[in-house]
């Protein structure tokens, strides 16, 4: 049976409630339902809009200002020059899979480390960090590797992106831009030179 959704509503006052468990909560709250893996939805408590992404992108500017940020300015600067473009949704989907894949490497990571160090309750944060630090050069080696290949895999989608358009717009009755006469503009005046010189 899935896991039903936890629902929490924001009021005017900014004040998050948790009917799950009928008292307000934090957004420091809110972020240890994220890590727990709890589904949970946000709405404005009046109009019922769907206000989640909103919350977890407070989270993530809360985290990016609290000293360790994960992106780069020049990363950011990236990404809002991909709204309003064409590939703004194939990007989003890139950036989407390519996060699941290193999610899907670090249970493979976390898994090694169970078979080294064994399901030990006293082995903690402390030691996976540790252990993660000793495959370091392991994981960077098969982050470069994964990296190279997504790049060339979108490098091929483009590729493709651009035959398909050359294929749909050669099948339209006009020339190619920048190639052939401009009609009114560059073509030549009835008659020859002569014909021309005779009628002045």
């Amino acid at each position: 049976m899935a896991e039903e959704l936890r629902l929490i509503k924001k009021y005017p006052n900014r004040r998050l409630y948790d009917t799950a468990t009928s008292s307000y909560i934090t957004l420091a709250d809110v972020k240890t339902l994220v890590l727990e893996q709890v589904a949970f939805k946000v709405i404005d408590a009046k109009t019922g809009e769907d206000l989640t992404r909103s919350i977890l992108l407070q989270i993530i500017l809360e985290e990016e200002t609290a000293g360790a940020p994960m992106f780069s300015s020049d990363m950011l600067s990236q990404i809002i020059r991909f709204y309003g473009h064409a590939m703004q949704g194939m990007m989003g989907n890139y950036l989407e899979k390519n996060i699941q894949t290193f999610l899907e490497i670090q249970r493979r990571l976390q898994e090694q480390a169970m078979a080294k160090l064994g399901d030990n309750p006293s082995l903690g944060s402390d030691a996976w960090s540790q252990f993660v630090k000793m495959q370091g050069p392991a994981v960077q080696g098969l982050m470069s590797s994964y990296l190279e290949q997504s790049a060339n895999t979108f490098v091929e989608m483009q590729q493709q992106l651009q035959r398909q358009a050359r294929s749909m717009f050669s099948a339209f009755p006009f020339q190619a831009f920048g190639t052939g006469p401009v009609p009114g503009v560059d073509e030549a005046p009835s008659g020859t030179d002569d014909d021309n010189k005779k009628t002045t």
